[in-house]
């Protein structure tokens, strides 16, 4: 029995079980406002419900998986790109001292990277790398069943990929948020088009409407998927030329526009690859959805305890 803790942007989760099943959960949605401090609360509360789960006895450790660069060495997080706050906090210590047992931190994405390839759509893949498609854009590779890491506070910070000498980052073009900008902008111009009906006038997660306007055969949809689909593959061809992944996950909430994003990415992708590396890695949409971090949080304690003895 292990527990699996996510801190993100947005939300934050905490689940009791073990890396086959989740017995008890606990969730929340992160108050800005209140940075680093807030969480800390909250995380002292959920653990306090689950820590003992009647449903599987004493929990033996705590993974974490946090959204910003963290020193897997030291457990101390580096920054936070959306909660202020957080800098040089000893994550590590204070959740062990919360909890009494031996808790193991890293990246949400490397963390979900390690849910996929064990509980999700990689089994039976190696080396695994796993892009989340989110507020921002983060990566994590998996390789002989145990996370990457290169020069702490290394992750594979694959949103700050440049596109171009100008600065252009993936995550300015393929993030949640940059599509939203897109999808607005589109409307503006064309607001008699599908796409603008419908987001109508509430603001936010425009997105979300994107696999209906392509159901309908809306061509600016598929114009909007298209250059996301390019863009994103340009990053992801690094990755290939670099490491060689079995297969590509692609998780986050863009990837809910799901199989047409899907292969849109992968027919980009394989011109992009030298002729030498084709056929290209499959690319896959994730299997665990919100769950691929805390999944992922529970194989990681579950590998602490493992190499511990």
């Amino acid at each position: 029995m292990y527990l699996g803790i996510e801190i993100g942007g947005t939300k934050v989760q905490v689940v009791a079980g073990s890396p086959a099943a989740i017995v008890r959960r606990w969730r929340g949605r992160v108050r800005p406002e209140l940075g680093g401090a807030g969480i800390c609360e909250q995380l002292r509360e959920a653990i306090g419900l689950l820590l003992d789960v009647p449903e599987g006895g004493k929990v033996r450790a705590v993974g974490v998986g946090f959204g910003g660069p963290i020193d897997t060495r030291t457990g101390q997080i580096r920054r936070s790109h959306q909660i202020a706050g957080w800098e040089n906090f000893p994550l590590r210590d204070w959740l062990s001292e919360l909890a009494g047992v031996p808790v193991a931190v890293d990246n949400d994405a490397n963390v979900a990277a390690l849910g996929e390839t064990f509980s999700g759509a990689a089994i039976g893949s190696d080396p695994v790398f796993y892009a989340t498609l989110g507020s921002g854009v983060g990566g994590g590779l998996v390789a002989g069943g145990r996370i990457y890491h290169g020069l702490p506070p290394g992750e594979s910070e694959l949103g700050h990929l440049r596109l171009d000498r100008s600065g252009t980052t993936l995550e300015s073009r393929c993030s949640g948020w940059a599509v939203d900008a897109r999808i607005r902008q589109l409307a503006a111009h064309e607001p008699a088009g599908t796409l603008a009906r419908l987001i109508g006038e509430v603001p936010g997660a425009e997105a979300r409407h994107l696999p209906q306007a392509l159901r309908l055969g809306d061509p600016a949809a598929r114009r909007i998927l298209e250059e996301t689909a390019q863009d994103l593959a340009l990053g992801l061809s690094h990755v290939v030329h670099l490491f060689h992944p079995h297969a590509i996950i692609l998780g986050g909430g863009l990837s809910l526009v799901g199989e047409p994003l899907r292969l849109a990415v992968a027919d980009a992708l394989q011109p992009m690859v030298m002729p030498a590396f084709l056929p290209a890695p499959d690319i896959l949409l994730a299997g665990l959805g919100e769950d691929a971090v805390p999944i992922g949080a529970l194989h990681l304690a579950d590998q602490a305890i493992s190499a511990t003895g």
